[in-house]
């Protein structure tokens, strides 16, 4: 058992991408697909997929490369960890590296980007910033 899930799938995909590979298999649970799903819409990671091989459900996502086979996903990075929790207000919710940078909220109203939660003014836990 992982202490930290989130930490787990972002290391994943972080090695996964150094590594160049084509697909990387994480442990599935509800928050890591929310996650995957908000990468996937921002154009990080390809796609995903849910397999049966193994004896637990597993999610299989599939890498982002560029023309020259350089990774979409430069620094993936985990904000809120179990011993710190890192909460923002819709207010405190400001565009970062002129908005290149994403980050990936958990709120009440589930999980969602920062633009969103601008946009609905909302506030919530920073889970992890991508770019």
């Amino acid at each position: 058992m992982h202490s930290d899930p989130i930490a787990d799938l972002l290391t994943r995909l972080r090695n996964g991408s150094r590594a160049h590979l084509a697909s990387v298999d994480i442990p599935l649970s509800k928050i890591k697909l929310e996650i995957v799903k908000i990468l996937e819409s921002e154009g990080f990671v390809k796609g995903h997929e849910i397999t049966n091989e193994s004896k637990f459900p597993t999610l299989r996502v599939h890498m982002s490369y560029d023309a020259k086979r350089r990774p979409i996903l430069h620094k993936i990075r985990r904000v809120s960890k179990p011993g710190l929790r890192v909460y923002r207000g819709s207010d405190e919710l400001r565009p970062i590296r002129s908005g290149l940078t994403t980050l990936i909220l958990s709120t009440s109203r589930g999980v969602m980007t920062d633009r969103e939660a601008r946009k609905k003014k909302i506030g919530g836990e920073v889970l992890c910033e991508v770019y």
